[in-house]
């Protein structure tokens, strides 16, 4: 079977089980980051610091495994990046940890949060400006604190950063191409989400900072994610996949048990997070829910979101709970434990994707992968168990013949417009400096006016997208 006839094929399986039909198959979509470098024979470094290195060591694992679709480079955080920005918040492998360990995240005390509780007001009244003014300069070695002179490093970190960045999103293209043309297969994923409350704990607030201010100024709190969610929103919406067939991920961390409380959960971290899940499934687009830690307390929540919304994957939850919660609503992901895929042996792995399959994927829906992302600790020959056991047992018939189930169609009435929480903010999404801000410095103008302002929104758009992915994606 030549290469294109094969992406076909898995693109339709994947995308036939993701809209909770029942394809020929069970899907296979591993979330694999450095076991790709550890089967390619690379270090955690080297994948990590050579973006290079981590798309050739994903073609390698195309190649050699019968997998359906796949992460272009799910190391993800390329950390030349993160020293060009200077950014403080990473341990770099070959750097601050060992060559062998994938990189780490370091987050700082409550003494040293990236924001500090009296700045709520800054950060909603303009979080973009926020970000660039306040925020950058305490992540960064290099970036001048507001106030302070600029300098040689200060401006060579916009330059290098930004170059860097676009170089590094602008290879996924040739790779997603390369893909498809010598192995037939798929990208997995397409955009970016976050929850506005696990951006405060991830980035802004740290965990314990946040945890303190939901105790003492919940309704602050509750605006800042207000606030956050048109942003958020936008990024989610723009970099969406264009043909609407790959899912946007939203990694969710810190809004599950024993994280935040269900009374913070309802009113803040779902009251935020589900408007844009609903706006974006009225685009077209679903979500998928990499629902990290255990969510089963929250399930019945999930279940009120738009048939087909999402893709539900299941880590530390119970996976029978959750198909009797979500299966007839959604497709179901996940389930295989990491420390199985580590420490197991192929027919343990073997035995515990037969229970997986027959609890939740009789009935299609279901796409096969571990609990969690795979670093280098997952065993080879217990990955190749848990792909060559669900090509054999996980098939419902043949390609050839007529669907049992029938997969949810996404709303396709056009393109509506932008929901309030939107468009409503005083400095909308997508650019930093405003046109009708930046017109009152020039003189009258003598030509098309109009041109002018596209252009001035193009690059604005550029310089809008490099600080929301500094904070969303590295």
């Amino acid at each position: 079977m030549d290469s294109e006839q094969l992406y076909s094929e898995r693109l339709n399986r994947y995308v036939e089980a993701m809209r909770n039909g029942m394809p020929d198959r069970i899907p296979i979509r591993p979330f694999a980051a450095e076991f790709t470098a550890r089967y390619a024979g690379y270090t955690c470094q080297e994948v990590t610091h050579d973006y290079s290195k981590a798309f050739e060591a994903v073609i390698t694992c195309c190649r050699d495994f019968d997998w359906d679709a796949v992460v272009p480079n799910m190391v993800y955080v390329w950390t030349g990046l993160t020293q060009a920005i200077g950014l403080r918040y990473y341990g770099v492998p070959g750097i601050e940890v060992d060559p062998n360990v994938g990189f780490q995240y370091r987050e700082p005390s409550e003494r040293d949060a990236f924001m500090r509780r009296e700045e709520y007001d800054e950060l909603i009244e303009n979080p973009t400006r926020y970000l660039y003014e306040t925020w950058l300069p305490r992540v960064t070695s290099e970036v001048s604190a507001k106030g302070q002179p600029t300098s040689y490093r200060n401006n060579l970190s916009f330059v290098k950063g930004g170059m860097a960045m676009l170089s590094y999103f602008n290879a996924f293209g040739p790779q997603i191409d390369r893909m498809r043309r010598e192995c037939g297969t798929p990208s997995s994923i397409c955009g970016m989400l976050k929850a506005p409350l696990d951006i405060l704990a991830d980035k802004l607030r740290g965990y314990i900072g946040l945890a303190f201010d939901l105790k003492e100024i919940p309704d602050k709190v509750l605006k800042a994610c207000e606030a956050l969610m048109p942003h958020l929103g936008y990024i989610a919406l723009t970099s969406a996949d264009r043909e609407k067939l790959l899912p946007i991920p939203i990694w969710m961390h810190r809004g599950c048990v024993p994280f935040i409380s269900h009374d913070h959960f309802e009113r803040i971290y779902w009251a935020t997070l589900r408007p844009i899940v609903e706006a974006l499934w009225a685009h077209g687009n679903q979500v998928l829910f990499y629902a990290e830690g255990n969510w089963d307390a929250h399930l019945h929540r999930f279940a009120e979101l738009p048939a087909g919304s999402i893709i539900f994957h299941i880590d530390r939850g119970n996976f029978e709970r959750v198909h009797q919660a979500l299966g007839n609503r959604f497709c179901l992901s996940g389930g295989v434990p990491n420390v199985l895929l580590s420490a197991g042996t192929p027919d343990k792995v073997r035995a515990y994707c037969k229970k997986l399959i027959d609890a939740v994927a009789s009935d299609g829906g279901y796409i096969m992968d571990a609990s969690a992302i795979m670093q280098n600790d997952a065993s080879i020959e217990n990955l190749k168990a848990m792909t060559d056991f669900t090509r054999e047992y996980g098939v419902y018939r043949s390609p050839s013949s007529p669907a049992a189930r029938k997969p949810v169609i996404p709303p396709s009435n056009g393109t509506p417009g932008l929901p309030a929480w939107v468009t409503a903010p005083s400095v909308r999404p997508g650019v930093c400096l405003p046109w009708e801000n930046k017109v009152k410095e020039l003189p009258p103008m003598l030509g098309d006016a109009g041109l002018v302002e596209r252009v001035w929104d193009d690059i604005e758009g550029l310089a809008y997208l490099y600080i929301w992915h500094v904070l969303l994606s590295y």
